[in-house]
């Protein structure tokens, strides 16, 4: 029973795949010239260094944090509130002395009463090496989903799917770059989720589409898709709904902490609920799929046939 027949409007997702692709395709651009040109701003994570947080009893004056580190000559640092103003955060790179020395050094600089919270080190090797695992992670994970869609569906979904998911992660590390948020492990857990979440949206769509293809006798593959869409947009944006109401507290109540790592997870929802709608079924229209591809074939009908 069609969407029509029981008087539910119905919207025309496909008919408007055109200005979704120079949309997509916008943004594509700026993310891809923004990382090559300007790049990530990536944490001590990745690019190695000394993190010292540090607890004051009353407000305090970044500006003379600053001049002071500068007046001891410290190498690339970064000071910034850390949840509250009371709270400071200390970013340098790599120095030559070890961080208990480095640690003391500052303190005794900075003066007295101030609170260590922690004092963390990361070597450049070890960044180097998150570095490369993180991208490898995200790689791995990329061609799993392709070999499972491949398997569970049929080659032309496989590829909407990773369209749809490189899409997502393209635009959301774009967006880190265009606004030099700071590139930590936090955030690339976050991408892996959005992967993860991006995926499963992806999934129920395609199980729709295929449902429809062998139910009805319409050929033409637009309309299918199209009633696809909006059969599963209601359980769509429900999903992407309360997701977003989580992740939007965790944004401003969360603490500096998950800041960024709830931050790349709104982006990604976001993105990800758009390519599930228009990328992936645009993906899967411009490859040709058809009502003959989603049929079974000779040997899978004798398969189901001599079943008991």
């Amino acid at each position: 029973m069609s969407l029509r027949s029981l008087n539910i409007p119905v919207i025309d997702f496909v008919g408007k795949r055109k200005y979704a692709m120079i949309f997509s395709a916008v943004l594509l651009v700026l993310s891809i010239a923004s990382i090559s040109f300007q790049g990530l701003k990536f944490g001590i994570d990745f690019t190695g260094g000394t993190l010292i947080e540090l607890g004051y009893e009353k407000t305090a004056d970044l500006e003379d944090i600053r001049l002071k580190l500068s007046e001891g000559d410290f190498k690339g640092t970064n000071v910034q509130y850390f949840g509250s103003d009371t709270e400071v955060l200390i970013q340098l790179e790599p120095q030559e002395v070890s961080s208990a020395k480095l640690s003391s050094s500052i303190i005794r600089m900075l003066g007295d009463g101030i609170d260590v919270r922690r004092v963390e080190f990361v070597g450049p090797k070890v960044g180097e090496e998150l570095t490369n695992d993180g991208g490898l992670a995200m790689l791995y994970a990329l061609i799993g989903i392709l070999i499972y869609v491949a398997f569970r569906f049929e080659y032309r979904f496989a590829l909407g799917s990773i369209a749809a998911l490189v899409h997502d992660v393209i635009i959301t590390l774009g967006i880190f770059s265009i606004l030099q948020i700071e590139f930590d492990l936090t955030v690339l857990a976050a991408i892996l989720a959005v992967i993860g979440y991006s995926l499963n949206d992806t999934i129920v769509v395609f199980d729709r589409i295929r449902e429809n293809f062998l139910s009805t006798r319409q050929v033409e593959a637009e309309p299918i898709i199209n009633e696809a869409l909006n059969q599963t947009l209601s359980r769509t944006l429900m999903t992407s709904l309360t997701t977003l109401l989580v992740l939007l507290a965790l944004f401003y109540l969360g603490g500096e902490v998950i800041h960024s790592f709830a931050g790349a997870l709104l982006i990604g929802v976001i993105i990800g609920t758009y390519s599930s709608i228009y990328v992936a079924s645009s993906m899967i229209l411009a490859l040709g799929i058809s009502k003959e591809d989603m049929l079974p074939s000779e040997k899978e009908k004798k398969e189901i046939d001599a079943r008991p």
